[in-house]
């Protein structure tokens, strides 16, 4: 990112109000946002080597391998975007066919074979040298796994600092959801030559349960008392705004408890950490800039590119830990793989958030896209 520019300003204007307000109004917090990020997570490994018991016991704090603590910051997280979703509009996402099906191209016909075919460049051929020979395969079957399964929960989170349409992040994360169920195990046993994939269904629903169902139930229940009221749209607006800061203070909390649970294994391998690490961010930047660029091309507003694009980039990192542990074991090659993914997603897809808020105005510059604002919480309607 550029020195001369608020390390994170483009990327929580969301929170502040919209994307054409000045960066003057933005507080210290959300100015340096990526700096706080940096620092939680230099402060996750020195307290997951310093305090190993009772990280590791907050660790085991799991149902069919989702962590608890992690599952209720991301909740925090990801209602106050929930609480703009307006039900009754979901009908209308239809109006935006043609981001819905560029996510679709990118998350399920491209990104886990480009995942595969960056696995063997970087893992198999460039790094080989440097990573134990027994494992190069193992690291290449996690990163199939974790770019197979697009992200759920924390999707909302980059939709909301892309000033997305929630309507649309919601309709296309549930339509995700539902491919999933029928076409990872396929695609993860074509690209891995296994005649049988162990998808661990308990984590699949568990997932969709406590990220989708419950939160956007429990958000809605929120938004129709309150839209009741008299000034009701106001007191959605203000709810919204406050929840602001507990919501970058719950992502803080989740980097330093994800990186707290892996810092043992940081400080011991941190050469093979940051060779992994390498062709994920590549893979997501790739995936977000194509379906950016395809959204432009057949002019989808901005408000739908922005989460289309970071929908294809990110990864259900859940899913993908439990089954690389059920396939390949705790101590393999692959379940590090997609750990390196859990570590490095919260900065990677800050840095493809920015570059989506960043680019607005080249991106509206083309004839074919139709300028279209996101729906402002006060003014919903019930």
């Amino acid at each position: 990112m550029s020195q001369g520019a608020p390390a994170a300003g483009g990327v929580v204007t969301a929170y502040a109000g919209t994307d054409h307000e000045s960066q003057g109004a933005l507080g210290p917090f959300e100015r340096y946002l990526t700096l706080w990020v940096f620092l939680c997570i230099a402060a996750g490994i020195a307290i997951g080597r310093v305090f190993t018991g009772p990280v590791q016991a907050l660790g085991a704090l799991q149902v069919a391998r989702i962590n608890l603590p992690v599952a209720v910051l991301i909740w925090l997280m990801v209602v106050p975007m929930l609480l703009q979703v307006d039900l009754a509009s979901l009908r209308d996402v239809r109006t935006h066919w043609r981001g819905v099906a560029v996510t679709l191209f990118v998350n399920w016909a491209v990104k886990p074979f480009s995942m595969a075919l960056l696995g063997w460049f970087f893992i198999g051929s460039l790094f080989a040298p440097w990573l134990p020979a027994d494992q190069i395969s193992s690291y290449i079957a996690g990163l199939v796994l974790l770019a197979a399964a697009p992200c759920t929960a924390m999707v909302f989170v980059w939709s909301r600092l892309a000033h997305g349409e929630p309507n649309f992040t919601l309709s296309q994360i549930a339509l995700n959801d539902t491919i999933m169920l029928v076409a990872f195990a396929p695609i993860v046993g074509l690209l891995l030559g296994l005649s049988a994939v162990v998808v661990p269904w308990a984590t699949l629903l568990l997932s969709v349960l406590l990220y989708i169902v419950l939160p956007l139930t429990a958000a809605q229940l929120i938004r129709a008392s309150l839209l009741r009221r008299a000034q009701g749209g106001d007191a959605l607006g203000r709810l919204i705004a406050f929840l602001h800061p507990i919501s970058l203070a719950a992502l803080l909390a989740m980097l330093v408890l994800l990186f707290g649970f892996q810092g043992d294994q940081i400080a011991r391998q941190p050469l093979v950490i940051l060779l992994i690490a390498i062709p994920i961010t590549v893979q997501v930047l790739f995936n977000a800039t194509l379906a950016y660029l395809l959204n432009r091309a057949v002019g989808s507003p901005h408000c739908v590119a922005g989460p289309s694009a970071l929908i294809g980039a990110s990864n259900f990192f859940e899913l993908a830990v439990a089954t690389a542990v059920a396939l390949f074991g705790f101590a393999s090659g692959a379940a590090l793989a997609t750990v390196v993914g859990v570590l490095i997603e919260v900065p990677v897809m800050l840095l493809a958030t920015r570059l989506v808020n960043r680019s607005r105005r080249w991106y509206e510059s083309s004839p074919r896209v139709v300028s279209a604002e996101a729906p402002r919480p006060s003014t919903a309607a019930p």
